[in-house]
């Protein structure tokens, strides 16, 4: 998944491969034609049954082992189950005489006929074959390469479903790990318990990504880039990804058509040779400019000054041409060295009324349109009157720090890698708000520090990674005491753990926001108000 450094960590650490519509390909999601209401093309988030089962499927797979003595099932057979829920990777989760099933492409509320698959203790997988029953919310995947990529999860479900469908996942999440009293959806009285609003999404929910990461590859006629095919490193060639900017898509079709005319190699990871290993787009929604970033295996290109040339003739949009030089023989996309080879090393865009400078290896948000939704839910929580001081933690390059500090009397943003800092510095500059600061170091040993300076804190904003906050933070949280506490979550799980701890410690969650930063994915980002019990 993701990168854990937190310039990249931000919401790269949300933006896996799975998010990115560029990733090792799922199992396959094509079921039998015989009963399906409408078909897919293969190619080179009843509303109440839709209720999400948060039934953890465990991410290592182990060796073949002996049969289970005492299943309902056994490996290879095939039963009729009736889907009632979905679990967080969207695999649907059925029973067959009690015993879980989880299967890749069923959706709550069908009858499916399915091939058990691999059985354990307490669970099996199973694949499907054939939809007996089909949900009201099933539909054709528009993607032509939907059931090879794996990018995508639940492009098979209406919008609107996974939409009710995120928001019952973090309902399921804050209710079982959270132990947490959740309101009765349009219920008026809200000391019933905590309000969980409908999932924020998308008029359009296409075409949103600003950030394309495409691994380069070698095929007869020339270079290929799109995406590992499942259980491999082989790259399958893509020309589109419904989820991408079409520029984008536009800007990593040019370059592999002028790589291949001046014969440029692409980078061989078995072997280590080979020149070009990613090609990186990123588009600023707002003023249009775009940058290049040819990832390669070593400094010398060949042709340069002619390929240069041909990629500005033919995409004059880019406006930034970059060469990163990863040696390594590693996964990892960027390596340490950057430099510019046409144009400037930043793009500039700009969130809400807030401009950033985007370089080639800054974080910035992938969907623009979703992040001002998550921000402005954000400042809203916060009830800034212009007086308070806040502190945002896990700050990246300040994106948060800076909608806030519109309306805050003073911002501290604190945030462990030092890079990330700098843009965070820049960006204030950028935008001349002098009433922020950044430090670099850990959130719970800085802030007890600035306490020690006399800085109280009116708001705290959090924003951690997947694996939520650290203990030690919200133990200075509960030490801080601040009135007000906004949590800006991408995984349900440990948002729910969290709160739990905030609660034990004084505070009342009053209302939870799920928005969808990734439609026709399983991630969903969730901004949390919570208030001091004794204010």
């Amino acid at each position: 998944m993701s990168n854990t450094n937190r310039s990249g960590r931000g919401k790269n650490r949300r933006n896996s491969a799975a998010s990115q519509g560029q990733g090792s390909a799922s199992a396959s999601r094509q079921p039998s034609q015989s009963s399906r209401p409408s078909t897919r093309q293969q190619g080179k988030e009843v509303r109440s049954q839709g209720a999400s089962l948060s039934a953890v499927r465990p991410k290592g797979r182990t060796r073949e082992s002996a049969p289970i003595e005492g299943l309902p099932v056994s490996k290879n057979e095939e039963t009729i189950i009736d889907i009632i829920g979905m679990n967080h990777d969207g695999e649907g989760v059925g029973r067959a005489n009690g015993y879980t099933l989880f299967v890749q492409g069923a959706l709550p509320g069908e009858t499916v006929r399915v091939r058990v698959m691999k059985t354990k203790k307490q669970h099996g997988y199973a694949k499907l074959l054939e939809i007996v029953k089909a949900s009201p919310d099933r539909v054709s995947a528009p993607c032509p390469i939907y059931d090879q990529c794996g990018g995508c999860q639940i492009q098979h479900m209406s919008y609107a479903g996974q939409l009710a469908w995120k928001r019952q996942l973090v309902v399921d999440n804050l209710q079982r790990i959270g132990k947490l009293n959740v309101m009765v959806e349009d219920a008026e009285d809200t000391e019933q318990g905590i309000r969980v609003l409908p999932t924020m999404g998308m008029d359009e929910p296409w075409r949103y990504r600003n950030k394309a990461q495409v691994p380069i590859g070698a095929a007869e006629g020339g270079l290929v880039g799109g995406f590992y095919a499942k259980g491999s490193h082989r790259i399958i060639d893509m020309e589109s990804c419904l989820i991408q900017h079409e520029h984008n898509d536009e800007v990593v079709a040019k370059v592999k058509e002028i790589g291949s005319h001046f014969g440029i190699s692409a980078y061989n990871e078995e072997t280590g040779r080979g020149l070009l290993r990613h090609v990186v787009v990123k588009k600023a929604f707002r003023t249009g400019e775009m940058m290049l970033v040819l990832v390669t295996n070593g400094r010398d290109i060949p042709y340069k000054d002619e390929w240069i040339g041909s990629i500005r003739e033919a995409i004059p949009h880019v406006t930034s041409i970059c060469q990163n030089v990863n040696k390594k023989q590693t996964n990892v996309i960027f390596g340490d060295e950057t430099r510019v080879l046409w144009g400037r090393d930043v793009i500039y865009d700009y969130i809400g009324d807030v401009q950033f400078a985007i370089s080639a290896r800054s974080f910035y948000q992938v969907n623009p349109v979703q992040t001002e939704v998550l921000y402005g839910k954000t400042v809203e929580y916060a009830g800034l009157s212009g007086k308070e001081t806040v502190i945002d933690a896990y700050c990246g390059i300040g994106t948060i720090s800076l909608f806030l500090a519109q309306h805050a009397d003073q911002v501290y943003g604190v945030e462990i890698v030092p890079e990330a800092i700098e843009d965070a510095r820049s960006n204030a500059m950028l935008n001349e708000m002098r009433n922020v600061k950044f430090e670099v170091g850990a959130s719970e040993d800085v802030i007890p520090r600035w306490k020690e300076q006399g800085i109280e804190a009116d708001v705290i904003v959090v924003d951690p990674p997947r694996k939520g906050c650290d203990p030690r933070l919200l133990e200075t949280i509960l030490e801080m005491k601040p009135e007000r506490v906004v949590y800006v979550s991408c995984n349900p799980s440990t948002l729910a753990r969290d709160l739990r701890v905030l609660e034990d410690g004084g505070y009342r969650t009053v209302e939870v926001t799920p928005v969808d930063m990734f439609p026709h994915t399983v991630h969903v980002e969730c901004v949390v108000g919570m208030q001091r019990k004794d204010t």
